[in-house]
């Protein structure tokens, strides 16, 4: 399964978005949508699943939970907008992480990218960045990896140009 990972769009819509998550299965949005016109563009490119986030407003709230927990093939994934990383994890998903660890953390938030191994609970951790214009990140990221089994791998990073200015072109 590959799956395009994007957070923090705050009502931004990049339409090379089309050409990035091409090849994907599922497209995942971290949180912090903005609009429902952004979920309703990603989920017209391929499957969506998506969690809120702070700024998100009760329009996105009614559609999207807080929280998300799913397999995938056989790895089990969390999803939450606000989670912090390992070492720093939010209390919202703190004891949660703990007693039930899944394979995949994924949040959003921070605006910064972060794949990071949590050793002493045994699973990635990822944060795609910030996807939006606006923001105090300097470039726009989304993720693209591929989760097979128990595995994730093929992991990739896709700069989608400065924060603050909409750039033309080809993402690879």
């Amino acid at each position: 399964m590959k799956i395009g990972l994007l957070s923090d769009t705050h009502g931004y819509i990049d339409p090379r978005w089309a050409s990035v998550f091409r090849d994907v299965d599922e497209i995942w949005h971290a949180g912090d949508i903005g609009t429902l016109e952004v979920s309703d563009y990603l989920s017209s490119l391929k499957p969506f699943r998506a969690v809120y986030g702070n700024i998100d407003g009760q329009e996105i709230r009614k559609r999207f939970p807080e929280k998300l927990r799913f397999t995938c093939d056989k790895t089990e994934v969390l999803m939450i907008h606000i989670g912090g990383y390992p070492g720093h994890y939010d209390r919202r998903v703190r004891d949660e992480l703990r007693s039930d660890p899944p394979g995949l953390f994924i949040s959003g938030h921070s605006h910064i990218l972060k794949v990071m191994f949590d050793k002493s609970l045994g699973f990635l951790h990822i944060n795609p960045g910030a996807a939006g214009i606006s923001g105090f990140h300097n470039k726009r990221t989304v993720v693209r990896f591929v989760i097979e089994d128990a595995d994730i791998r093929d992991l990739e990073v896709v700069e989608m140009g400065p924060r603050g200015r909409i750039v033309s072109g080809n993402p690879v």
